[in-house]
């Protein structure tokens, strides 16, 4: 026999041993009662010891688990609405009152824009040869209105502006005049031969159609507050040089021609 079995023969023997069966306690019960009787007492205990243990387990609560931990839930993620993204719904009447009052600013926006455009420059069609070949009939010219007085520039030699005149159209309307200064305030001009002088210089005259002045003027100097002014094709402009033009006063100047918008082709500054 292995060790394992002997050990085991051994707990078996003793147990045997210790615990008498039902012919073990007949057999003492005939040779000594009181024997007998105890020895049935203590396997009786024994057994009830047994069941009371038992009946304890059975009674006894189960051990508790520690229960298992939910993962928290997440909060639900309210998204947050803004005033401007909320649309208000608008009845019909509501409506057509909202888009008289936007059309009502536009208007009024626009208006403001304009006076003040018009304040600064001033869209001009050319109706006359009187400027060719530099402006021709039809030419779009912009007139800045303020270049002398807001600007503080002055009046140059050279300069092409716009001034209205005595000169009456067909309706009876003013005529508005474009021309070149030729001479300022206290110069003299004179014309002799084709040739212009100012101040007793001889004046470049390779802007204008024909490149000479045909007309013959004896020297005069231009009176304080008024300039001296001729049109580009000198054989056919009214201009200072006609007593129905003469000098011209400074306070008629509306503005200087300062850029053509069309057409395109010769679109540009002066």
């Amino acid at each position: 026999m292995s060790d394992n079995e002997i050990k085991e023969q051994e707990i078996k023997d003793i147990q045997e041993a210790a615990v008498p069966d039902a012919t073990d306690i007949s057999a003492l019960l005939a040779e000594d009662p009181d024997a007998a009787n105890a020895a049935a007492e203590a396997s009786a205990e024994e057994k009830s010891a047994d069941n009371i243990t038992s009946e304890e387990e059975k009674l006894a609560p189960a051990e508790e688990k520690p229960a298992e931990e939910k993962p928290a839930e997440e909060a639900p993620v309210l998204k947050e609405i803004k005033i401007k993204d909320v649309k208000k719904v608008f009845t019909p009447d509501e409506l057509k009152r909202k888009n008289t009052r936007e059309w009502i600013k536009d208007i009024g926006i626009a208006a403001i824009i304009a006076i003040i455009f018009l304040q600064l420059i001033t869209p001009t069609l050319v109706r006359e040869h009187s400027m060719e070949n530099t402006l021709r009939e039809n030419d779009y010219v912009i007139v800045s209105r303020r270049h002398y007085s807001w600007l503080g520039n002055d009046l140059q030699r050279g300069d092409i502006i716009v001034f209205s005149s005595e000169l009456t159209t067909g309706l009876g309307f003013k005529k508005v005049l474009v021309k070149r200064v030729i001479a300022l305030p206290g110069d003299t001009i004179s014309i002799t031969a084709g040739k212009v002088y100012v101040n007793g210089e001889e004046q470049d005259q390779s802007f204008t159609k024909d490149g000479y002045t045909a007309s013959g003027l004896s020297e005069v100097t231009v009176p304080e507050g008024h300039i001296f002014v001729m049109g580009d094709n000198r054989q056919n402009s009214t201009d200072s040089r006609n007593t129905s033009v003469g000098f011209v006063d400074i306070n008629r100047v509306r503005g200087k021609v300062v850029f053509r918008l069309f057409p395109l082709s010769r679109a540009g500054g002066f």
